[in-house]
């Protein structure tokens, strides 16, 4: 039955970028996709239009005016019609506000979608910070605009790969700036987060693995004291919370320590320390989650690559990973919720 697939609306990115690709790359060649979830793709067609010579494909295009009206079948790409305007002067491999504009629009018209129940869940193509900027968008990236704009005041980030679940204490700002902002009550709260949103998820008693800031997990103080006076106090003060925590444990053993089955999700302490164990592990299969949503939203982790934008070599495995993420975390969303009530 279609109310069993969960209908995803699907952002194609920014339109400069290799987004548009990779969506039709992904839809036109993992049929399967098909029988997982109804796939939507909201964007502008002309985009869409552009793309598929690159990859020498021919797709079936059905512009809806509602996910409705979709057919959602292998071979046919359902598309709900954005109309950006001056959507024909967009320069492929290039940084422009136009782009930016067009990319947060197709944004902005998922969220509206699936807070009205038209859709149930969302999967994001990459776009770019500075183009995002340049075109006036009063947001720097994915998670803030899904934040603001479904009035939700604590979206996390949480990478999915194989077995691994990663969370991250801090995001995109500077490694000094990250390092900073580590603090015993920052950590606590990123703790409670991370259990809330593998909870959303259906994960319950999951064991949160905590990483070191220091090398050698700071050596018993000789690296740093980080680990004995933010970490550790925030550690037990979540686990008389009832939550499983344990650590700090060395960042440079702590994710096969996940790997191995000896806890279920890790807290990074900031941007890369998680991003390179997970895309170490699998590059194409690491997907972003944005826990803590009305909603499940997936998302490819890997940007724009504007230098490949437009020569039909772009990998949509990512893209066709991150619709399949959805469809997988949408029904466990629903479980979770039934399991609640």
């Amino acid at each position: 039955m279609d109310s069993q697939r969960p209908l995803v609306a699907v952002t194609i990115g920014d339109p400069a970028g290799i987004g548009p690709e990779v969506v039709l790359g992904a839809l036109h060649g993992d049929p399967e996709l098909y029988t997982l979830c109804r796939p939507l793709v909201v964007g502008d067609s002309a985009v869409i239009e552009r793309a598929a010579p690159v990859l020498g494909i021919q797709p079936h295009i059905r512009r809806v005016l509602n996910p409705a009206e979709g057919l959602y079948e292998a071979g046919t790409i359902d598309l709900i019609e954005t109309g950006t305007p001056d959507i024909q002067q967009i320069r492929i491999g290039e940084v422009q506000a136009v782009a930016g504009q067009a990319a947060f629009s197709y944004i902005a018209r998922a969220i509206e979608l699936t807070l009205g129940g038209d859709t149930d869940a969302i999967a994001t193509a990459p776009i770019n910070k500075e183009a995002l900027q340049l075109g006036g968008v009063p947001f720097l990236d994915h998670t803030a605009m899904l934040g603001k704009l479904t009035n939700s005041p604590h979206p996390m980030t949480m990478f999915t790969v194989q077995n691994m679940k990663i969370f991250f204490a801090t995001r995109h700002e500077s490694l000094l700036a990250a390092v900073s902002e580590i603090s015993a009550d920052l950590i606590y709260e990123q703790l409670l987060n991370a259990n809330s949103a593998l909870e959303e998820y259906g994960f319950r008693g999951a064991r949160i693995a905590v990483a070191a800031l220091n090398p050698h997990n700071g050596e018993d103080g000789i690296f740093g004291r980080e680990e004995i006076e933010q970490l550790m106090p925030a550690i037990e003060r979540a686990r008389q919370q009832g939550i499983e925590a344990s650590g700090p444990f060395a960042a440079d053993s702590v994710f096969q320590r996940m790997r191995d089955g000896g806890c279920d999700a890790v807290l990074s302490l900031y941007h890369d320390q998680g991003h390179i164990a997970a895309k170490s592990v699998d590059f194409y299969r690491t997907i972003a989650l944005t826990p803590g949503l009305p909603f499940v939203r997936s998302s490819v982790d890997h940007g724009t690559a504007f230098d490949i934008a437009g020569k039909g070599i772009a990998n949509p495995i990512s893209m066709a990973e991150a619709i399949r993420v959805a469809a997988e975390y949408t029904h466990r969303f629903r479980e979770a919720k039934q399991a609640v009530h």
